[in-house]
């Protein structure tokens, strides 16, 4: 719920009353009517009617602007005549003759300039602090700040007109105290919902903390565009009150007659106050505690008003999520958050709001529709105020680069913004080509663009880029994709442009799984599943959609993707639901609804989202069968489905097809099939007309059976394969076992060793390749240390290195007589991990053994992660290469984690790669004792890290690593 056609124009005004322009204002009305005949062309809008009919039609209802169009045709508008309108034009005029009103209005008026404006005194640092992981709910967090530096800036709220509004933590803080105590004195009871409905505002931040600290949970619903709109708006959020059982809502005066119609709807609500109903209450002599469990807010991600999905978020949920996404990031308090993102979105609330209130970091904010009319003030607020974060949904980028002029950033500077996210809607590539090729002028760093992945039920963040990389993207064969599942690199000019959406934040995990649930290796398009601190427990009282949310351990974000090193790639959904500028539209509920349409089809309707090439938005389409067929009639079919539509949506559809019948595509049991139809429509078929139902029948059962066929081919496959290559193993491991324990040369051992790898992994169809075999030495001590992927490395690295090789392995494996046999004959050596002395003294005794009999290999992580990354490094195999003035060589393996990754025991094909580094070397100084032994080892552990990270291709997990949130001892400290 993020675009344009949705975000509310965080304010209420009052629109003249319908009326012809006079006579002498003709020829501008003419013009006015030239610029809206020519968007409606482009448009593919039809409308039978004289040109004062049209003056007077409704924009919406009866034309289909929605507001991004509008945005369109105001500022094309203004183009034409030379002027510079209000803001609020963009949702007070209904009609065109009133636009024409606004126009002549503002003929005459200067024009509207953005000056450059003085930025803010950056916070001096002894006023600086982020707020402890000890303040474990947005509670004390707050309560924290407003203790430590209550005078510091917290909020500048960037008004139409005038100076900014400036928001301390003290300020915020006895504000919502306030707001508690009003609400408890109208009998609020801890743990209700409360609807806030309100716009951007001081009156927002102090009304969302005022439930909290009342002990209430926060339902933020977006207000209303348009005070024509604000009865249909209430009774479109009668469901969302029902379903969270709200006991009062908060919203503006405007809207307090229309939302008592509510009663009938939500059985709970008793209550609808303003904010100034909440002011001047007694101060309670305690408020509520709430624990990092209880419920912190609920987000309703469905744009449907019949069947609401309210996202249950916990503080520890969203506090996970923000310092999580904090330190991908690298976010400090010195940082600069601007934003125009609307407070009701989780985007806007949780990643732009919230963050920044966690990270004390300054949020300078507009409402949504100061950037809607003039997108220019998002960059001049970046500019002004040296914002450094900042992002939104990819029309944004699309709008700055088509709307602003070169004379509208004259002296704007760009160059302190580092972090621009992209997300909250399909990212069109193109779109931010243009943008980071347009701005770069302005000081705007490739670096900084940032394409993220999300979802409000892992609260906001779950998949983002390294800071400062600069974004990826992969081009790939679209139809092999859609035929195939597999994304094929392809040098072709129309090749498919996916941008990296990065790896998970901290303590998250995503996979791929494929239609059996089997987890997918690299570049396989298959379901995204995740789970982590963040994730959701599921949907208020929606038991099914919950089960349906669920798969086990792990959560269905319901989007389709890849992976590649373990970077996620988003390709599209798995659910019919459209994203149509950030908001959630079903498609199911508006075909239900236009169904009941004299003059269509029932059961021929076909509701789907498209990819919209020229601005990277999603537009709504809707594909109907009717039999009418006279341009009037068809026009007026046409302004009804507009009407129903709206109603639903909250805005009209893009495009309306009015199509034969037996067009609409649909399977033999009669469902309609919205792939299908997308397809007709991006490709033109439907204007070819319907074949014969015939021919339709036998083409449907032919790709139908040609689909299950192709399947069950694949999986008897795979299970062929999988039993295969498990039965190779469960033969060949007795054998190899019994010559490794019974042979009495340890050369000979090793041959078995090594000839058992190269039969599996030609079994599994495994490619193992090496590079730089060359670097290592033929004599003389040396310590492999390697990065631990799979169970499979071990065996991985006694084929690729084809001699002896020394094992420190974990003393569990010892335990076990099968293990700990095969090993010992192996020379071996066993290490304890958790027992600090046992640890201590088996890292001596490796350290005197040295590396007699072959090359000493340490896996320096000390365990292995299902995800791909790598993890922080143990420092026994650097102080064994100091103690002993070994040489320590990297040594990288890339694949075998997508071969055999945890969790699983049978191979999958795939390559893996062993590459042999430079060795590297730490001789101790004379004399220079235990102390210098310990920095050398770790000065030689950052550097070998840093060289094994820059080839892995896998991300840094050290900063990340999941371990350290739950007390795992340190490894950098010296011994003693």
């Amino acid at each position: 719920m993020l675009g344009p056609a949705t975000m509310g124009l965080d304010g209420f005004v009052n629109s003249d009353t319908k009326a012809m322009p006079p006579a002498s204002d003709r020829s501008g009305a003419d013009r006015l009517t030239q610029v809206l005949w020519s968007m409606m062309n482009e448009m593919g809008r039809n409308f039978s009617a004289d040109q004062g009919a049209i003056l007077d039609a409704s924009l919406d209802r009866d034309l289909g602007f929605d507001s991004l169009s509008r945005m369109e045709l105001v500022h094309r508008a203004e183009t034409e005549f030379g002027v510079t309108l209000p803001d609020d034009v963009i949702g007070r005029a209904e009609t065109p003759a009133e636009l024409w009103r606004a126009i002549a209005s503002a003929a005459g008026a200067p024009a509207m300039t953005i000056a450059a404006a003085a930025t803010a005194p950056a916070p001096a640092p002894d006023a600086v602090g982020i707020a402890p992981r000890s303040a474990d709910t947005l509670n004390a967090v707050l309560a924290w700040h407003a203790r430590a530096h209550p005078g510091r800036v917290h909020i500048r709220l960037l008004l139409d007109r005038g100076e900014p509004v400036e928001i301390t933590y003290g300020d915020l803080w006895n504000g919502a105290r306030e707001f508690a105590a009003g609400l408890i004195a109208t009998g609020l009871q801890t743990g209700d919902p409360v609807i806030l409905m309100l716009p951007t505002g001081e009156d927002y931040f102090r009304a969302f903390f005022g439930v909290l600290l009342a002990g209430a949970i926060p339902v933020p619903v977006y207000p209303p565009g348009r005070a024509q709109q604000l009865e249909d708006h209430v009774r479109r959020h009668g469901a969302i009150a029902d379903n969270a059982r709200a006991t009062i809502m908060i919203t503006v005066p405007e809207a307090v007659p229309f939302a008592r119609l509510l009663s009938g709807q939500a059985r709970h609500l008793r209550s609808i106050v303003t904010p100034q109903d909440l002011k001047g209450a007694a101060m309670p002599s305690h408020l509520p505690s709430p624990a990092p469990g209880d419920t912190a807010f609920i987000q309703y991600t469905s744009g449907s008003t019949g069947d609401p999905k309210g996202v249950v978020l916990s503080h520890a949920n969203l506090l996970a999520n923000i310092r999580s996404m904090g330190e991908r990031l690298e976010v400090t308090a010195s940082d600069v958050f601007v934003s125009w993102l609307p407070l009701y979105h989780d985007m806007g609330l949780i990643g732009a709001w919230l963050g920044s209130l966690s990270y004390a970091m300054p949020l300078v904010l507009m409402a949504p529709l100061s950037f809607l009319a003039r997108p220019q003030r998002w960059l001049w607020a970046i500019s002004n105020y040296k914002g450094t974060i900042s992002g939104g949904p990819n029309f944004a980028y699309e709008t700055c680069q088509a709307r602003i002029g070169e004379a509208e950033l004259l002296g704007c500077d760009l160059s302190s913004w580092r972090v621009a996210f992209c997300g909250a809607e399909p990212i069109n590539v193109p779109s931010i080509e243009k943008f980071m090729q347009r701005f770069a002028g302005y000081g705007f760093a490739r670096t900084a663009m940032m394409p993220v992945y999300g979802l409000a039920e892992n609260s906001v963040g779950l998949t983002f880029p390294p800071a400062g990389r600069g974004p990826l993207f992969d081009r790939i064969d679209a139809s092999h994709l859609a035929r195939t599942g597999a994304a094929q690199i392809s040098a072709a000019g129309d090749a498919l442009m996916v941008p990296s959406c990065g790896y998970p934040i901290g303590g998250h995990q995503v996979r791929i799984i494929g239609d059996g649930g089997r987890e997918l290796p690299d570049r396989r398009q298959g379901r995204l599943q995740f789970q982590g601190p963040s994730a959701s427990i599921g949907y208020l009282r929606n038991a099914g959609a919950t089960k349906a949310l669920f798969d086990g351990d792990w959560l269905n974000s319901g989007d389709l993707g890849y992976s590649v090193d373990g970077e996620i790639y988003i390709t599209g959904r798995t659910k019919d639901l459209i994203i149509r500028g950030g908001r959630n539209i079903h498609p199911a509920e508006i075909e239900a609804a236009l169904s009941a349409l004299e003059g269509l089809s029932p059961g021929a309707i076909a509701v789907f989202g498209s990819p919209d090439p020229a601005t990277g938005t999603e537009r709504l389409i809707v594909m109907a069968e009717t039999r009418r067929r006279g341009d009037e009639q068809r026009a007026v079919l046409e302004r009804a489905i507009n009407n129903r539509a709206t109603d639903i949506a909250g805005a009209p559809p893009d495009r309306v097809l009015l199509a034969a019948p037996r067009t609409v595509p649909k399977t033999s049991s009669g469902k309609i099939r919205r792939a299908a139809a997308r397809q007709m429509f991006e490709s033109g078929a439907i204007d070819a007309g319907p074949a014969s139902l015939k021919w339709q029948k036998f083409r449907i059962a032919a790709v139908r059976t040609w689909a299950m066929a192709r399947r069950g081919v694949r999986r008897l496959g795979r299970g062929a394969f999988a039993v295969y290559v498990g039965a190779a193993i469960v033969i060949a491991a007795p054998l190899v076992w019994l010559g490794v324990a019974l042979l009495p040369l340890e050369r000979w051992r090793w041959r078995v060793v090594r000839g058992a790898a190269a039969v599996l992994f030609s079994i599994a169809r495994v490619k193992v390749t090496t590079e730089g075999l060359r670097l290592l030495p033929a004599t003389g001590p040396i310590i492999l240390a390697t990065n631990h992927s799979s169970y499979l490395d071990g065996a991985v690295l006694a084929y690729a290195l084809g001699k002896p090789l020394r094992f420190v392995v974990k003393a569990e494996l010892s335990k076990n007589p099968i293990t700990r046999i095969f090993l010992n004959r192996l020379g071996s050596h066993f290490v304890e991990r958790f027992d600090v002395t046992k640890s201590l003294a088996d890292a001596g005794r490796v350290q005197r053994q040295g590396t007699g009999g072959g090359p000493l290999v340490y896996f320096p992580e000390g365990t292995l992660s299902r995800m791909a990354g790598l993890l922080p490094f143990q420092t026994g195999a650097f102080l064994a290469a100091t103690e002993n003035r070994s040489a320590i060589a990297p040594v990288v393996i890339r694949g075998s984690r997508h071969v055999l990754r945890d969790g699983t025991f049978i191979p999958r094909p795939g390559r893996i790669q062993v590459r042999l580094l430079p060795a590297l070397r730490a001789e101790p100084a004379p004399g220079g004792g235990q102390d210098d032994a310990w920095r050398r080892a770790i000065t030689l552990r950052d550097q070998c890290r840093a060289i094994m990270l820059e080839n892995c291709g896998e991300p840094d997990l050290r900063a990340e690593n999941p371990l350290a949130e739950l007390g795992a001892p340190r490894t950098d400290a010296p011994p003693g």
